[in-house]
């Protein structure tokens, strides 16, 4: 780097930083930062982000800059009601003060923990998980992301079992680094990296006879199987939810043949389809759990596995450091903001708003199908993990487009390109859904005359 970029960097990030630090922007800094957003997003980030944005929305460069419980706005004091929920983030709602009061009075002691010290909101956290979690859930590795929860429970199956082979589903989403994305259902995002973790084979989801097949036929050749990694509900597939019984199924084989079972409830989790865990409602215990998303209360960034003793083994113990030792994980800022977060949703009982209001918005879209029948195929959904599916992804994106021209936001999904999904936050109101849905029958009318459905 040169001098004169050196000297230039500075400028900016000067200017930057007293954006941030202003309680008040002018005009003209507004329209800078619009300005700004776009370019950098095209020579800095990806040029085809922008360009990708335009086929669900009718503007993609209205930039966010302030949040508070239901709604984002932006510069210019636009508000979008949410929902889509930063795929599951947002459970707790936007910036809610409870979780942030408490993040601010850790900020102001620590941030980050010494890596060497025992940093006690992190035992803290793992011990209320082990009370929160079904069965005899009890060991806990926090992480950072969704993907990075998956490659730890990936890694502790094959340290705990001996095996080698995984078993996922078709349709799956477990994220996008290497381990997770092996275990993904969707071509499309799985192609261009192959090969990639070559021991795994794909079942049909909701099959258990297909997956106990796999399971036995490896075993027959010699081959023994790690792991099964299941979502309890398919989030990105199109919230396709199993044939009643289908866990306890797997649950079973997975018993029969030494296999740990992976339950991913990343998105499902911390009462986001009406109960605090998705496998709680399906009446089973996994071996290794992973969840995130809402998890840091749409605050903080923080994710983790939980298991069962049996899968913390002496090479574990002996060696803590070969699972992982990511830098940031369990940091004390982000337990201070899970901790707060499930003192938030034990409180108020989120999983029971979720469910309340995911019934009532479900009810809505019974009557819009009827309305329109030929534009919404259907719908389906658990608590606030609700989709919407229409004859083509045209349409749907049609829709989308509608609704955020009315600004709701929300988003399809990212293995269905069909369906769309409605995720808000549990502290959204019944006025503001009675809002949404009253948008979302002009968005329905919109797409029917323009596709002549």
């Amino acid at each position: 780097m040169t001098t004169m970029n050196k000297a230039k960097a500075l400028e900016d990030v000067r200017r930057i930083v007293s954006y941030i630090e202003k309680d008040e922007l002018t005009d003209e800094e507004k329209d800078k930062i619009v300005k700004d957003s776009i370019a950098n997003f095209n020579e800095n980030v990806n040029p085809g982000w922008l360009e990708y944005r335009k086929s669900v929305s009718t503007n993609a460069a209205f930039v966010e800059w302030t949040d508070t419980e239901d709604h984002f706005e932006d510069l210019y004091g636009t508000q979008f009601i949410d929902c889509l929920g930063g795929f599951g983030i947002f459970t707790c709602g936007h910036r809610n003060p409870a979780i942030l009061k408490t993040v601010k009075a850790q900020l102001d002691k620590y941030a980050l923990h010494s890596q060497e010290l025992l940093d006690p909101l992190r035992g803290y956290l793992a011990n209320v998980m082990a009370m929160i979690t079904p069965g005899d859930l009890q060991y806990c590795f926090f992480t950072n992301g969704g993907a990075e929860a998956v490659e730890m429970a990936l890694k502790l199956a094959r340290l705990a079992t001996g095996g080698r082979w995984y078993i996922s589903t078709v349709g799956a989403f477990h994220g996008k680094s290497m381990g997770a994305i092996s275990m993904g259902g969707k071509g499309g995002y799985r192609e261009d990296y192959i090969p990639m973790v070559q021991q795994v084979q794909h079942v049909e989801y909701g099959n258990a006879e297909a997956m106990e097949a796999a399971i036995k036929n490896l075993h027959i050749v010699g081959e023994k199987v790690a792991g099964v990694i299941l979502e309890p509900i398919q989030g990105e597939a199109g919230v396709i939810i199993p044939p009643p019984g289908y866990l306890k199924k797997v649950r079973e084989i997975c018993d029969r043949y030494g296999v740990a079972l992976i339950i991913d409830e990343i998105q499902t989790g911390m009462g986001r389809t009406g109960t605090m865990w998705r496998c709680e409602y399906e009446d089973i215990v996994p071996d290794i759990m992973t969840y995130g998303k809402a998890f840091g209360g749409g605050i903080m960034p923080i994710t983790g596995i939980i298991a069962r003793p049996k899968m913390w083994v002496d090479k574990l113990i002996n060696n803590p450091w070969i699972l992982g030792s990511p830098t940031f994980g369990g940091n004390p800022l982000a337990c201070s903001a899970a901790l707060a977060t499930i003192k938030f949703m034990l409180e108020n009982d989120v999983p029971g708003m979720c469910k309340k209001k995911g019934e009532y918005i479900m009810g809505k879209l019974g009557e819009l199908q009827n309305k329109y029948p030929t534009v919404l195929k259907t719908f389906r959904g658990a608590g606030l993990l609700i989709c919407m599916e229409f004859p083509e992804a045209e349409v749907g994106y049609r829709v989308t487009k509608g609704l955020f021209e009315r600004h709701v936001m929300t988003a399809g999904t990212l293995v269905n390109a069909k369906t769309v999904r409605i995720e808000p936050p549990a502290v959204l109101s019944k006025e503001s859904i009675d809002s949404v849905m009253t948008k979302l029958d002009e968005a329905l009318a919109d797409a029917k005359a323009e596709f002549k459905l």
